[in-house]
């Protein structure tokens, strides 16, 4: 079990003040933008499956064709206003964790899932969070000798779609709770964050939500041994606005929207993917990083 050094928790900002520090954290040292390339899925009518690797087993096997696209990826940090859940699909924020070892699965569980409830929680207005599931990645070849880690992903995709959205809450609640729950609100965000810093690899490259149309997104199965999920994998067009958040921190996380429920124009989708980052100095250690994900509810008669 690896050793890290705590970071404890601080007072917490109020949320403005901690985006605006976000945001600002290392703005000066980051280049505007980076040209990159992007591997998405070229469309061929043909429903595209992923068969899921155990972890530490292997490369998931993909039947899709893909390719590679240069894209201009701008720097996060300094897009004004900050971006958010809502419009953009995605949000940066500063939260000091108490968890001293990401791979104490334990430690996870009891001291890191309550954190994240509590964080999208207060980001999102949710009346309920449930956080029910994590993965913890180190980009590069590392990752198949560290137990219960997986590489990064470099493909363009969105972890939910119309239908696994749903069908997830029906996974994870009994039956008469889940149809009362998707009576209201339901979003799926993912929170994203490094394990160390700064992450110099692998950052995460994501989709201005609004830039995406509904043409761009595939359904694929993903496969796994005792059932068939579903994600979106993307489509390369031009419109597409990408952003990154250079040398993020232990210190900072990334609220990513998988799905939302409400169809009022709000993101619902927000594809991204790891990409290679042409400023990664030589010798830069592997990205090692965890993302949870968690439903937040919100109640029958909220706006919000």
């Amino acid at each position: 079990m690896s050793s890290l050094t705590p970071h404890l928790p601080s007072r917490p900002m109020d949320p403005v003040t901690a985006l605006a520090a976000a945001r600002a954290a290392d703005a000066g040292e980051a280049p505007d933008s980076v040209e990159a390339a992007l591997n998405y899925l070229v469309d061929t009518g043909e429903k595209p499956r992923v068969f899921v690797a155990p972890i530490g087993t292997g490369e998931h096997q993909r039947t899709g064709t893909y390719a590679d696209f240069s894209a201009a990826i701008k720097n996060g940090r300094k897009l004004t206003p900050p971006p958010s859940l809502d419009r953009e699909g995605f949000a940066l924020t500063r939260h000091a964790t108490a968890v001293r070892d990401f791979y104490d699965e334990d430690e996870v569980k009891s001291v890191y899932y309550p954190e994240m409830g509590r964080l999208v929680k207060a980001a999102t207005g949710a009346e309920h969070v449930l956080v029910f599931d994590h993965n913890r990645r180190i980009d590069g070849g590392r990752a198949q000798a560290v137990e219960g880690v997986r590489p990064g992903v470099r493909r363009v995709h969105n972890d939910y779609t119309a239908k696994s959205g749903p069908q997830r809450v029906r996974d994870l609640l009994d039956p008469a709770e889940a149809e009362a729950r998707l009576k209201g609100r339901v979003a799926v965000v993912n929170v994203w964050r490094p394990i160390r810093g700064p992450v110099e690899t692998a950052p995460l490259a994501l989709a201005d939500a609004r830039s995406v149309a509904p043409k761009d997104l595939v359904a694929t199965d993903l496969v796994y041994s005792d059932r068939v999920g579903e994600i979106y994998e993307a489509t390369y067009n031009r419109a597409q606005r990408w952003y990154y958040f250079p040398k993020m921190e232990r210190t900072e996380a990334l609220l990513i929207k998988g799905y939302d429920s409400e169809t009022d124009g709000r993101a619902r989708f927000t594809p991204h993917t790891a990409f290679d980052d042409p400023t990664t100095p030589k010798g830069a250690a592997p990205r090692e990083s965890i993302e949870v994900r968690t439903l937040a509810f919100f109640p029958p008669e909220s706006d919000g």
